[in-house]
């Protein structure tokens, strides 16, 4: 298929997400270009969990086969950033520029941005996310089984987490960092589970030899631990979205905002005519294939609805030929 500045979908956002909905919307017969800017959030991981036939498979691994398969529906990948996007005229078509100056059409959008890990301010401790410090027990859990684990409270959703990474170890400590008081209903919780509790901030990560080793306190007390929990804040990289009406909100579990994404419907799609997102730039909580599934979703709503569009206008041309 001959590729041009005009598709029918481009995708902003080469990850799980989108390249699964430019899979789907290839297989459709559609004309399609996935602009990535190649900086995947699981970049740091070292395998991705929980996809049923990719099991442990190196997240690079898993983007480079899929970039494969979308190629053979013709579908087009290209290097780089959408920096705006802009209403076509009156209908649902779009105009986007890239980082290189180059500029493009679409009849739809769907956009697979991701979000961005805002973690506590700690010393040590961004440099190790994605390998010993860790947010998600499913992503991560049975590597660090029966390790020395330490969960670092930000809002009340720790004494969740706390009980929850407890599946994995029973070697549990809940540091407070100043950040949460407890009540005596989850005090009596987690002295039930085997949490350990350590009042006081923590001042920094402690790593010997390239491996976390222990968490220093503000007093200089350290705690031997061997993974630190870290629950970040989730914030939807929404930028081009913003700019076309689409506000992110914030998302809340078990009564704490734990991020901020744009909402949609359950098939990906916006308040916003011809734009529809897929993975974690709307559900913070995808894990990659889930994100996957979103994006299958999101391009076979696509398809049907170009395919309303089109049947709308063949059906005003067939009632001109017909009078």
């Amino acid at each position: 298929m001959q590729t041009t500045d005009k598709y029918d979908v481009v995708v902003v956002g080469g990850g799980a997400a989108g390249l699964s909905g430019a899979l789907a919307l290839g297989r459709a017969r559609r004309t399609v270009l996935v602009v990535d800017a190649g900086d995947p959030r699981n970049a740091p991981a070292g395998h991705v969990h929980n996809y049923l036939g990719r099991e442990g498979t190196p997240p690079a691994e898993l983007l480079e086969i899929g970039r494969a398969e979308v190629a053979a529906y013709g579908v087009e990948v290209r290097r780089g950033r959408v920096t705006t996007a802009t209403r076509a005229g009156t209908g649902t078509g779009f105009e986007l520029t890239l980082d290189d100056g180059s500029t493009v059409s679409a009849r739809r959008l769907l956009v697979t941005t991701g979000l961005t890990d805002v973690l506590p301010d700690i010393p040590g401790l961004a440099e190790r996310f994605g390998r010993d410090v860790l947010h998600c027990p499913y992503c991560h859990g049975f590597e660090v089984r029966d390790q020395a684990i330490g969960i670092v409270a930000s809002n009340a959703f720790a004494v969740h987490g706390a009980q929850l990474w407890g599946q994995w170890s029973a070697d549990v400590t809940l540091f407070l960092n100043d950040s949460l008081v407890l009540s005596d209903e989850d005090a009596e919780k987690l002295a039930a589970r085997g949490v350990t509790v350590v009042e006081g901030a923590v001042a920094e990560v402690v790593v010997q030899d390239d491996r976390l080793v222990g968490v220093r306190l503000q007093d200089g007390a350290v705690v031997p631990r061997q993974a630190l929990v870290a629950g970040p804040r989730f914030v939807a990289n929404s930028e081009l979205l913003t700019s076309l009406g689409l506000e992110p909100q914030a998302m809340e579990m078990n009564g704490a905002v734990f991020g901020y994404a744009v909402p949609a419907d359950p098939n990906g799609g916006t308040a916003v005519p011809g734009v529809w997102v897929a993975g974690n730039v709307t559900d913070l909580r995808a894990q990659v294939i889930s994100a996957a599934a979103g994006g299958l979703n999101a391009g076979a709503m696509i398809n049907m609805d170009l395919i309303q569009e089109e049947t709308a206008a063949a059906v005003e041309e067939y009632r001109k030929v017909s009078a």
